[in-house]
């Protein structure tokens, strides 16, 4: 008897080798009807479980187990015993911190009851037999997506402390929350924060500087010394163009830029314009050559030196990583314009992406490439929803339950404020950085990716390197940024850091006292394990900042006076914030 034959290739040309049965039939399912896996991934996972009735029968053993500790605490509590919970809440789970979770028994077991069970179901899924682990992972993330919407306390009268509120004010709460709700039916979006609470360059990019370079893609902004002499070699910060540079230049008590322009830094840094339709051929080729190279001689110009620091957070980092490699065959090593480097939150390897990785294989890129066919870019809103959807508890459901069943208004809250200041991405750029980084995993690859006429191998790259990462970032996983080290040249010295909090907040990490964070860092060698160097790293308290001063002081030489940029022949173009970082 004749069997199909899924070792290779389907009738779609989608090469599953490797896949199982199930998965090769749900693939054709997949591309045709349900790109991102929502149900296809979940139905999977189901026809998996029933196929494989041994580890079925054990995984509802220990659901038995878990039903019959329910039993008993659902007991003690009933009749006013204490009792040790079933299931704890996750640490950064705020979803029943109130103390009427715990102390009311009634409240008790029905958070309970929900925590056991998907706890559980979680767990089983994770589990799943006969399935790839990247489609275990795809069909849990959807699972507890549906979990997360299901819980609790997203419902008026299973939400105790919504009932309070509302008694407390006399139904004024839930007045307050349906107004709030009309108000995001016409937003189209559950809103995080008061959009109105801020602006650009009044209340927040308050760094004194202007405007020396402009171009279709981007503005460089130069900032005012603020002492009388600086650093001989300039620092140039590549910011994400996913979203607003003043991410790095929030307000003056947080700004990253003021702190260094206050400790005698010659800072530049790129304001990228937000693409419109007639950008959409714009490649990452061009980011490359009229973003970063730009920019870098722009620097070299304005202060009259041969070398600059450059600094790339995100896909700035690894744009810059990609430039790094490219100058180094570009312009050889006597006149190559980068002397050392810094990093934040950055991949070069995306093997391992994190979260997003459960929207990345050939269907899901596929239709991302349609939808930005019909508008020429990717629309800033439909990649912060992917986002927001990686953790739907904190970004989805808390805004939900505190503004429609709370009545509370969105906070005034600056960081928030920047997060929905979204961007579009270029289609023709988008696409090749989602096929060749996400999906090929090519940069890692020695002369696997050509950008600029150039071949890119980041073991050329030997100057010295300070990489941040941090430690909650689930957008940058740390584990993964780290294999940078693998990737440089041998030769290449690497401090390695390893901040507390997540992507966003681990980076914007002003030195304050008492101090907020803490940071591990160490010097990271080519072949340690990220493991090993975790265990030897020094632990601080405080910011990172105080620690890449230390760091940067000896690489950017002695103090001189401050670039006289009109006598270098720049133009004056206005004053910061620039005009493209106002553009909607």
């Amino acid at each position: 008897m004749n069997t199909p034959d899924f070792s290779a290739r389907n009738h779609h040309g989608i090469d599953v080798a490797g896949a199982s049965f199930l998965e090769s039939v749900n693939t054709a399912v997949q591309e045709r009807i349900d790109p991102f896996g929502l149900s296809s991934s979940i139905v999977n996972a189901y026809a998996a479980w029933l196929l494989h009735p041994l580890e079925l029968s054990r995984a509802l053993s220990g659901l038995s187990g878990d039903l019959l500790a329910l039993q008993t605490h659902i007991a003690c509590r009933s009749l006013g015993l204490p009792a040790s919970d079933v299931v704890t809440p996750h640490a950064d789970d705020t979803r029943f911190s109130d103390p009427v979770w715990s102390e009311v028994p009634t409240w008790d077991i029905v958070k309970e009851t929900y925590l056991a069970l998907t706890h559980r179901l979680q767990d089983m899924l994770f589990a799943t037999p006969g399935l790839s682990e990247k489609e275990r992972r795809r069909a849990a993330f959807w699972v507890r997506e549906w979990l997360n919407a299901v819980s609790p306390t997203n419902f008026f009268w299973s939400n105790p402390v919504a009932l309070k509120k509302f008694v407390d004010s006399r139904g004024e709460s839930l007045n307050r929350g349906f107004a709030a709700f009309l108000e995001d039916v016409k937003a189209k979006n559950i809103r995080m924060v008061n959009e109105n609470a801020f602006k650009v360059g009044v209340d927040l990019g308050l760094t004194p500087g202007r405007v020396v370079l402009k171009n279709r893609l981007l503005e460089l902004i130069h900032y005012t010394p603020t002492t009388p002499t600086v650093h001989a070699t300039p620092i140039v910060i590549v910011t994400p163009w996913i979203n607003k540079y003043y991410i790095l230049d929030l307000t003056p008590k947080k700004s990253l830029v003021k702190f260094l322009v206050d400790q005698g830094y010659t800072v530049f840094i790129t304001s990228w314009k937000n693409p419109t339709a007639d950008m959409s051929e714009v490649r990452f080729d061009d980011y490359l050559l009229e973003g970063v190279d730009q920019v870098v001689q722009a620097a070299q110009r304005f202060c009259a030196v041969d070398q600059v620091h450059l600094v790339g957070y995100c896909i700035g980092g690894t744009l810059s990583a990609t430039y790094m490699a490219w100058a180094k065959r570009q312009y050889g090593e006597e006149k190559n314009p980068v002397a050392h480097w810094t990093l934040f939150a950055t991949l070069t390897d995306f093997s391992k992406p994190g979260d997003i990785d459960v929207f990345i294989d050939e269907p899901c890129i596929r239709a991302i490439d349609e939808m930005m066919a019909k508008k020429g870019y990717l629309d800033g809103s439909e990649m912060a929803s992917s986002f927001r959807l990686l953790r739907s508890n904190s970004l989805i459901w808390h805004y939900f339950v505190h503004s429609y069943l709370y009545g509370e208004p969105p906070p005034d809250f600056d960081v928030l404020f920047w997060n929905v200041d979204a961007t579009r991405m270029p289609r023709a750029m988008h696409s090749f950085y989602l096929h060749e980084m996400y999906l090929k995993n090519n940069l890692m690859k020695r002369d696997a990716l050509s950008i600029a006429g150039q071949p890119i191998d980041l073991d050329r790259i030997d100057q010295p390197l300070y990489a941040v990462t941090a430690e909650d970032d689930h957008i940058a996983p740390w584990q993964q940024c780290y294999r940078i080290r693998k990737f440089v040249n041998v030769k290449a010295p690497v401090r390695f850091v390893l901040s507390s909090s997540g992507h966003i907040l681990g980076i914007v990490n002003p030195v304050v006292s008492p101090p907020k964070r803490s940071y591990h860092v160490a010097a990271a060698e080519r072949n340690e394990h990220f493991e090993h160097w975790q265990a030897r790293a020094e632990a601080h308290k405080g910011s990172w900042w105080e620690d890449w001063l230390a760091w940067l002081a000896p690489q950017c030489g002695e103090q001189v006076a401050p670039p006289d940029g009109v006598a270098a022949g720049f133009a004056d173009l206005g004053p910061a914030p620039g005009s493209y970082v106002l553009e909607r």
